[in-house]
């Protein structure tokens, strides 16, 4: 008698051939019986091996509950909007292309919702495995570049500005039916670097009081490569994250744009204190990037 499928994890993939497999092998290795949760592998119209690769990747792992996809709209929303649809399980968990999952991760996850019948979606934490080092500019502040997540160790409801991460999130599909989808506006698209789409669905949740949690217990890595630390792809990243905001702001209201930018004034402030602070514990550096990436940050929020 087969086991009822449970969960849905759904990756969504642009050009990461060198890495793809990673993410792909450390799902097949899953403590969790193979019975209860299916793969969906969507291909963004990447331009590299990744076809050929994810096309192929079931001789690898015969009877493993695999599906291979190819989203044709350009963009991670739409992608990760395929999957969605996709989606036989009552819970999809979103992984990226670069993570890497701990062996027992789908089981926590399972078990998580299991036992936490109020949880609408949740969060894991996620660390930052990079190519070479840390590098020296880069403070507790802004390792959130790297998709990394750690809350502690306690089982927690996310608090009203802080929300899941794409590399490790898990939502009820029921929650999709009644808030929709992710914002084609927002996400990644090709090699841009806009953002947001995840804090804009989070932000309906939690209007609507609908609990997300922060789940430390299921775990995974996200690969940095030395290509991300580059001053070029900072600039840009931060760029990025300025601009979306923006127009996550004004898809609701010229009011939400205004308190945008309220808080944004807010973060400059707690920021020079931060540059302070470096200074005076011999860290220049990673003071001088923060006020640096709040300015490229501002200037995408207001001007780009």
């Amino acid at each position: 008698m087969n086991e009822p499928l449970k969960l849905s994890v759904v990756v969504c993939t642009y050009n990461r051939s060198d890495c793809i497999l990673d993410a792909l092998h450390s799902l097949v290795r899953q403590t969790l019986s193979h019975g209860l949760f299916e793969v969906l592998l969507i291909n963004n119209n990447s331009a590299d091996a990744t076809e050929s690769l994810c096309e192929n990747f079931s001789q690898y792992a015969p009877g493993f509950n695999y599906r291979y996809l190819v989203e044709t709209q350009q963009g991670l929303s739409h992608a990760r909007n395929r999957g969605i649809k996709e989606a036989a399980g009552g819970v999809i968990i979103f992984m990226d292309d670069d993570a890497v999952a701990e062996p027992d991760y789908l089981e926590k996850m399972l078990a998580f919702f299991g036992r936490t019948l109020d949880a609408a979606a949740c969060g894991g934490r996620i660390y930052p495995r990079f190519e070479s080092r840390r590098p020296r500019w880069m403070s507790h502040f802004l390792l959130s570049l790297t998709s990394s997540l750690d809350l502690g160790d306690k089982v927690k409801i996310f608090n009203r500005r802080q929300f899941p991460v794409g590399a490790n999130m898990a939502v009820k599909k029921e929650m999709f039916e009644k808030y929709g989808l992710f914002s084609p506006d927002l996400g990644r698209k090709g090699n841009s670097m806009d953002g947001a789409e995840e804090k804009d669905f989070f932000y309906r949740l939690a209007s609507a009081k609908e609990n997300v949690y922060y789940v430390p217990d299921a775990i995974v890595h996200h690969y940095v490569p030395d290509r991300r630390l580059t001053f070029d792809f900072f600039r840009r990243q931060a760029l990025g994250i300025g601009k979306s905001e923006r127009i996550r702001s004004k898809n609701l209201s010229q009011a939400e744009y205004a308190k945008s930018i309220v808080r944004e004034s807010l973060k400059w402030g707690a920021s020079f204190v931060l540059f302070v602070f470096y200074l005076f514990t011999l860290c220049p550096a990673k003071g001088m990037r923060l006020l640096t990436f709040r300015w490229y940050v501002s200037k995408g929020l207001l001007f780009s």
